[in-house]
C-alpha cells in the first residue's frame, strides 16, 4: 500500500514538537506492516539544506503567488516529496512565523500550498507514486481534505491525525477567494468556520477518518471542556474518530546504547543511573547528593502545560529536601520567574532555558522522576522516554499522560504493576501532593525500583500503534474503492 503523509514538520529535517517526531517515525514503523509513505514537507531553508540529491517530479508555473517545483528525494530513510517554493517557504525565523516570533501574514497561503499539492500528488500528479492513500497532520494540512473533496478527479482515501486541537489555523473570510476552492466550499459541511476559514475544521469535516494521539484525548475533544469549539463536529463524527498512542523512536531513546548520557545502563543493572544523577546535578548547580530525590522536567513554557503550578509548588520540594533540574524555553514570564527560583532556592533548584538534545537525554538518565503537569496532553512523549529511562513519570491525569502510566496508588504496588504517579485534579494543591508521594515512595527502594523496572518494560515502541494505522489506511482504502 502506497500512502502520501502530508506534514508541516519531519523529524529529524525540520522540528518545533511531537508533529515532527511522529511524522518522522510512522515511514519507518509502517515499513514492517506493508506501507510504503512518502512524506510531502515544505522546503524551507533546513529541508532545502538537507537534500544533497534531488530530481524534479512536477512544476507549478504560479502556486500562490510565484513558481514552485516538486522534488522527490531521499534523506536517510525518508522518502521525500519537497514542496520547493521560495516565495512562500525561505525565510528566516522558524517555520510558522519570524525571528519576532509573530506568525507569518500569509500563513493561509504557505499551508494552502502545501494542502494543494498533497491533493495534486494524491490524484496521480506524480505518476510513479499514485498513493491509496493521504494522510494529512495538524491543520497546516487541513486543507488536503478540502482539495481533493471538491476535486472531480478520482481521489485516494484521506486520514487526518490531530496532534494537537489547540491550533486551528483560523483565518479570515477574506482569505477564502485566495484558496482557489469553489464557492460551495465556504459552509459549515466544508471549510467555513465560525464566519471565518478554518484549517483544522476543514480536515475535520472532509476526511475520510479521523486519529488523534491517545484514546484518552480522542474521548475528551468530544467534550466541551476540551472540545475547543470543535466538540460537536468531532461527536458527529465519532465512528470515525480513533485515538492512537504515540510512540518513541527506541534506538534514539535506549539507556542500553545511548551515546548522549554519562554513563549507559539497563533495566538488569541500573548502576550508571547514579553516575548520571551526578553528571545532572552537577550541570544544573544542585546539591551532589544521591539520596535526594531529584525531579526532571523537558518541557515547553506554557499555560499547557502546566508549569505555573510548578512555580507554586517549590516550597514542597524543600519540605521533602528534594531538587528540581528544568531543561525548558518559551514563555518569558515564566522564565523570569523560573530564574528567580534559581537564586531563592540555590543548589536545589536549576534551571537551562532552551532546548539541547544532549541535555534531554541526561535529564531522563540522570533524574529519579520526570514531571509532566500538564493541564491537558494530546499524548505526550516526555513520559514515553522517562518509562523508557527508568525515570517513574509523575503525570496529571489527562489525556495520553493517563493512557501511558499506571499509577502507584496501594493496589498497583501490591499487584507490582505501577509505572509512575498520576494526579487530578491539575491545580498546585493536587501537584504538590503527588511530588510528597513521590519522594516518600523514592525513599522505599525496593518499591521504587520495581516502578522503575516495570516502566523499563513497558513497550513504548511504534509497534502497536503502526498496526492500528495500517488497519486505518486498509479500510480507508477499501471503502474509497468501492465508492468509486
Amino acid at each position: 500500500m502506497k500512502v502520501l503523509s502530508v506534514a508541516s514538520e519531519l523529524y529529524p529535517l525540520i522540528k518545533t514538537g511531537g508533529l515532527a517526531d511522529v511524522a518522522g517515525a510512522l515511514p519507518g514503523a509502517l515499513a514492517p506492516e506493508g506501507v510504503e509513505i512518502r512524506s510531502l514537507i515544505p522546503g524551507y531553508r533546513p529541508v532545502m539544506a538537507a537534500l544533497k540529491k534531488a530530481e524534479s517530479a512536477a512544476e507549478f508555473e504560479d502556486l500562490f503567488g510565484g513558481p514552485a517545483r516538486l522534488l522527490a528525494a531521499r534523506v536517510g530513510a525518508l522518502d521525500l516529496f519537497v514542496l520547493d517554493a521560495p516565495h512562500l517557504f525561505v525565510r528566516d525565523g522558524g517555520p510558522y512565523g519570524g525571528v519576532d516570533g509573530r506568525d507569518f501574514p500569509d500563513n493561509a497561503l504557505r499551508f494552502a500550498a502545501l494542502g494543494k499539492v498533497g491533493a495534486l500528488i494524491g490524484q496521480g500528479a506524480v505518476p510513479g507514486f499514485v498513493p491509496q492513500v493521504v494522510h494529512a497532520h495538524d491543520w497546516q494540512a487541513g486543507l488536503t481534505a478540502a482539495y481533493l473533496h471538491y476535486s472531480e478527479a478520482p481521489r485516494p482515501g484521506s486520514v487526518i491525525t490531530v496532534h494537537n486541537l489547540a491550533f486551528q489555523g483560523q483565518f479570515p473570510a477574506a482569505t477564502f477567494g485566495q484558496l482557489g476552492l469553489p464557492p460551495q466550499a465556504f459552509s459549515i459541511e466544508g471549510v467555513e468556520y465560525y464566519g471565518g476559514v478554518g484549517f483544522l475544521k476543514a480536515g475535520l469535516q472532509l476526511s475520510d477518518h479521523i486519529t488523534t494521539v491517545s484514546p484518552t484525548y480522542a474521548l475528551e475533544i468530544q467534550t466541551s471542556h476540551a472540545g475547543m469549539g470543535l466538540d460537536g463536529l468531532l461527536r458527529a463524527r465519532a465512528g470515525e474518530l480513533s485515538g492512537i498512542l504515540n510512540g518513541i523512536d527506541t534506538q534514539v531513546w535506549n539507556p542500553e546504547t545511548d551515546k548522549l548520557v554519562a554513563a549507559r545502563y539497563s533495566a538488569k543493572s541500573l548502576a550508571g543511573r547514579a553516575v548520571n544523577k551526578k553528571a545532572l546535578q552537577d550541570r544544573f548547580g544542585l546539591e551532589r547528593d544521591d539520596k535526594k530525590f531529584l525531579v526532571g522536567v523537558v518541557s515547553r513554557l506554557s499555560w499547557q502545560k502546566g508549569l505555573d503550578l510548578l512555580l507554586q509548588c517549590l516550597p514542597t520540594f524543600e519540605a521533602c529536601d528534594a531538587q528540581l533540574a528544568m531543561l525548558v524555553s518559551g514563555d518569558p514570564g515564566l522564565e523570569a520567574a523560573f530564574q528567580e527560583a534559581t537564586q531563592t532556592y540555590a543548589g536545589r533548584v536549576g534551571a537551562y532555558f532552551g532546548y539541547e538534545e544532549k541535555l534531554a537525554h541526561l535529564v531522563q538518565a540522570g533524574a529519579d522522576a520526570i514531571l509532566v503537569p500538564s493541564r491537558f496532553e494530546p499524548c505526550g512523549l516526555t513520559q514515553l522516554c522517562a518509562l523508557r529511562y527508568g525515570a517513574p513519570p509523575i503525570v496529571a491525569r489527562v489525556g495520553g499522560l493517563a493512557d501511558t502510566v499506571v499509577d502507584a496508588n496501594e493496589m498497583a504496588v501490591q499487584a507490582g504493576c505501577a509505572t509512575g504517579l498520576q494526579f487530578s485534579p491539575v491545580s498546585s494543591e493536587a501537584l504538590s501532593g503527588a511530588v510528597r508521594r513521590g519522594a516518600h515512595l523514592f525513599q522505599q527502594k525496593k518499591i521504587w525500583k520495581k516502578i522503575q523496572a516495570n516502566g523499563m518494560k513497558a513497550d513504548v515502541s511504534w509497534t502497536f500503534p503502526a498496526k492500528h494505522y495500517a488497519e486505518i489506511y486498509a479500510a480507508v482504502a477499501a471503502a474509497q474503492r468501492t465508492a468509486a
